[in-house]
């Protein structure tokens, strides 16, 4: 069976480094701002507008419990969404998981509080909830391939990496906005001035859906694609699927407790809501400067050494992180969230192309998506809430919090450790017996 060619046909114009950047890049950046939003507004306002029957920590666990909500619809839209990326080409589905995203995030920003209509309105979010997540199951995967697929040969890392460059700038967004906004009075705040980053959110998705829109149509041949992408996938890969998944539910339950579970942490230990938010957004400078820097790294070192050593030393920071934000000192704090994000960085630069290069082309959508968004499920479905969870159980003591960030580590280094290297392979053969063959030598030193 011949592989179906994802690349632009020869008449499409080019991809250029900065055209690449913002078509992968900026989408993501705008599905991720929609994100950030949802987590902030979960920590900080949600409690009181949609579950004001709990105290105030409970209500920020049952929040986080329907934030992890949108997850369970994540690997669906995964299979889903990568199924036809791979049978009918990667920009239709990018330009649509977009629009459901704008749609469903503005909607929010619509929805009635739990005073106005009762149950009926927590329902409404988790159902909206469900729907945004259904559509970032499909977003990442393609917006990342996107970048490999027209990378040059030596630049894969980085360009893959512009998803989660992209992730940084809409956390930045986010978190920025939300800031402006709790400057406002408390009751504005709850009552109406946490709906405008929603609102905004839902208007900024249009940018990106004209700029996907004139993406360069691909050299589709979907006689030649596996009529099932997935299970074709699963039974040409299936240590490679198993061992991403794992990959990705370790990165996802670091990454959610990095910058969600520490927005209610910074609060617990007496910050006010717009300090937590401003250490948040030094965190994402950080975080977006350090990814092209940490792939570039991936490029010329190997993916395997920065995301094995990021990894270990952003689990063990962790036990140096609390003290610093525990001592309430600004400068030490803002220097504690700066480092969280910058080695944070490191195993999320890698990951784009590091799990889309284990995968063949006619199947690559469906694979990258499907077992991403499987490993985010379970990952960074429940990092948010399992950490509140820890935090509670150890009477406000953040030891458990620790501990469980050093078990997502070991798996995520476990499962890297057991992926092939390949930043070295040809885009042409990645996927392909020849990985396991004539490069895997070449290829093994560097990890």
């Amino acid at each position: 069976m011949t592989e179906t060619d994802h690349r632009p046909s020869p008449k499409a114009p080019p991809a250029t480094t900065a055209r690449t950047f913002f078509i992968s890049g900026f989408g993501t950046a705008l599905e991720f701002y929609d994100f950030i939003i949802y987590g902030l507004a979960a920590a900080i306002v949600f409690p009181a507008v949609f579950f004001p029957s709990f105290d105030r920590t409970v209500g920020t666990l049952v929040a986080f419990a329907a934030f992890g909500s949108g997850f369970v619809a994540r690997p669906l839209g995964g299979i889903v969404i990568g199924h036809f990326g791979d049978r009918i080409g990667r920009k239709a589905m990018l330009v649509l998981t977009l629009l459901i995203m704008g749609g469903s995030t503005f909607l929010i920003g619509c929805l009635p509080a739990y005073d106005t209509v009762g149950v009926a309105a927590p329902v409404m979010l988790v159902a909206l909830r469900l729907v945004q997540g259904f559509a970032a199951g499909g977003e990442w995967g393609g917006a990342s391939l996107f970048g490999i697929e027209n990378a040059p040969e030596d630049r894969r890392g980085l360009w893959g990496s512009f998803t989660s460059a992209g992730i940084g700038i809409g956390s930045l967004f986010g978190t920025g906005a939300f800031t402006l906004v709790t400057l406002l009075p408390e009751e504005a705040l709850q009552a109406w001035a946490w709906r405008v980053p929603f609102w905004l959110g839902g208007l900024l998705v249009l940018v990106g859906v004209v700029a996907r829109s004139r993406m360069p149509h691909e050299e589709r041949r979907t006689d030649r694609a596996p009529r099932v992408p997935i299970l074709a996938a699963v039974k040409r890969h299936p240590r490679q699927m198993l061992l991403a998944i794992g990959v990705a539910f370790g990165y996802n339950t670091l990454a959610y407790i990095g910058t969600i579970f520490t927005v209610t942490y910074a609060e617990e230990r007496g910050y006010t809501s717009t300090e937590s938010l401003l250490l948040q957004v030094a965190g994402s400078v950080a975080f977006t400067i350090a990814v092209p820097a940490m792939a570039v790294l991936s490029d010329r070192r190997g993916r395997k050494p920065v995301v094995i050593i990021g990894t270990l030393a952003y689990a063990a920071f962790f036990f140096v992180y609390f003290p610093l934000v525990d001592g309430h000192v600004l400068v030490l704090a803002t220097l504690a969230y700066v480092l969280v994000n910058v080695l944070m960085a490191a195993p999320q630069a890698c990951i784009p192309a590091f799990l889309g290069e284990q995968f063949s082309a006619a199947t690559r959508y469906s694979s990258i998506s499907a077992t991403y968004q499987t490993g985010a499920a379970l990952g960074g479905g429940t990092a948010a809430t399992a950490a509140t969870a820890l935090f509670i159980a150890y009477d406000n003591d953040p030891v458990g919090v620790g501990l469980y960030s050093g078990a997502a580590a070991l798996v995520l280094v476990l499962c890297a450790w057991g992926l092939r290297e390949t930043f070295r392979v040809p885009t042409a053969h990645l996927g392909t017996d020849t990985v396991a063959g004539t490069y895997s030598t070449t290829c093994s030193g560097a990890a």
